[in-house]
């Protein structure tokens, strides 16, 4: 049984990343014609009333997923998320999909370093190696010692802390939360936050683009449900190698739809990158079973 659930967990797991690479090549698309707010406060509606429905069907229903410990941090967790998914439509608009993702690959990194600080965890000094080879990686990506350093990339570097800030704030919450409160939180805080803001970017959309708009909302909603699905099956550090297929993915798709063009110092920075990050994740992995088997 066990065997056959893990199975099914790495299947939605697989599910999950592939649908993000997605909705990340749809997000670029719409990106480059509307404003990525409007963007994302159309997803948002589809997302909130998503989570809404999941909720009343869960156990203990609605009520049970409004309860939680941390309102605070639920709903920090649930602007950040929706600012940074408009910071992502702006890189991919702006950086590239692949370029993006390139530097977005270091957050496993950045939460693995201020899980020390924030969250009191324990990094070995051979994860601490990873991380900084990682973070040479990035710097490779980056290219600020070439004379040609973009500027705009810095913005794909926020958004890295931005998706950093998320899953240690969404690691706070779940050691008193359950998975369905923090669902809950971020796509009602997302939709509530976004409507505020989204109708002073409003514009007209073309017919066809409401197409793409719709298969958007599809993308998000079924990506974050078999992550949900995932997460019932794995730990979330068994998860997390999966976030590179996102990358490989990413860049499939920026090169072959879009035209876009990667330089030997992004393939090289990236390799390391997911070098680094895999290994960090393997050795969290190792000291998981250690403690347990302690």
């Amino acid at each position: 049984m066990r065997i056959k659930s893990d199975r099914a967990g790495y299947l939605f797991a697989l599910a999950t990343y592939v649908i993000f690479a997605t909705q990340d090549a749809i997000s670029k698309h719409l990106g480059q014609s509307y404003s990525p707010v409007m963007v994302t406060m159309i997803r948002y509606w589809a997302f909130g009333a998503f989570a809404v429905v999941l909720a009343m069907r869960a156990p203990g229903g609605l009520k049970m997923a409004m309860t939680t410990t941390r309102p605070y941090l639920q709903v920090f967790r649930g602007v950040l998320l929706a600012t940074q998914i408009v910071t992502a439509i702006f890189c991919f608009w702006l950086v590239g999909l692949a370029h993006s993702q390139a530097i977005f690959a270091a957050t496993p990194l950045l939460v693995a370093a201020l899980s020390v600080p924030v969250l009191g965890e324990h990094v070995g000094w051979r994860r601490w190696l990873a991380i900084g080879a990682g973070f040479v990686g990035v710097m490779f990506i980056l290219k600020p010692d070439a004379g040609i350093f973009d500027p705009i990339l810095l913005l794909a570097v926020l958004n890295a802390f931005m998706l950093a800030g998320y899953a240690l704030a969404t690691r706070l919450v779940a050691r008193s939360d359950p998975p369905m409160t923090s669902f809950f939180y971020i796509g009602v805080v997302g939709a509530v936050a976004m409507s505020v803001v989204g109708p002073f970017a409003w514009e007209p959309m073309a017919p066809k683009d409401w197409g793409w708009m719709a298969a958007l909302c599809c993308t998000g909603m079924v990506s974050h449900y078999c992550l949900i699905k995932a997460l019932d099956h794995l730990d979330a550090v068994l998860v997390q190698p999966f976030s590179y297929l996102h990358l490989v993915i990413a860049c499939f798709i920026g090169v072959l739809l879009f035209g876009e063009h990667l330089s030997a110092n992004v393939w090289i920075g990236s390799l390391i990158v997911v070098g680094a990050g895999i290994f960090t994740v393997w050795r969290e992995i190792r000291a998981k079973r250690m403690a347990a088997n302690s």
